[in-house]
């Protein structure tokens, strides 16, 4: 099991900054990759930016140029820089973590951080 626990997540205006933050505890070992997943009102949760094990990253078109996906290893935290926030980043963001394995894998969550970017 793995359990994932974000922070960071406020009010801010357009154009200003955020960091949020998804610390990982239990079996750290199985995770495959982390992302981070944003879900604003009325739309479905969509994927915005990983990281897998050997460090490859993606991001969302969406967000490309404006946000960045780092961790920590020793600490054992994923972060999400967001940098130049519109008002249409406004959503909860989820962490999530994926293990995978032959046959099989598990997707496990954060209980989300709330962003708000007024106009």
């Amino acid at each position: 099991q793995v359990q994932l626990v974000e922070s960071g997540g406020g009010l801010v205006q357009a154009g200003g900054s955020l960091r949020l933050s998804c610390a990982a505890s239990g079996s750290i070992f199985s995770i495959n990759a982390m992302g981070w997943y944003r879900q604003a009102p009325g739309k479905q949760r969509e994927l915005i930016a990983g990281i897998t094990s050997a460090g490859t990253i993606n991001y969302a078109d969406s967000v490309k140029g404006r946000f960045a996906i780092s961790r920590d290893n020793a600490k054992n935290t994923v972060y999400l820089q967001m940098n130049n926030l519109k008002p249409e980043d406004t959503a909860v963001y989820y962490c999530n973590a994926l293990s995978l394995w032959t046959g099989g894998g598990m997707d496990y969550w954060g209980k989300g951080t709330l962003v708000t970017v007024s106009s």
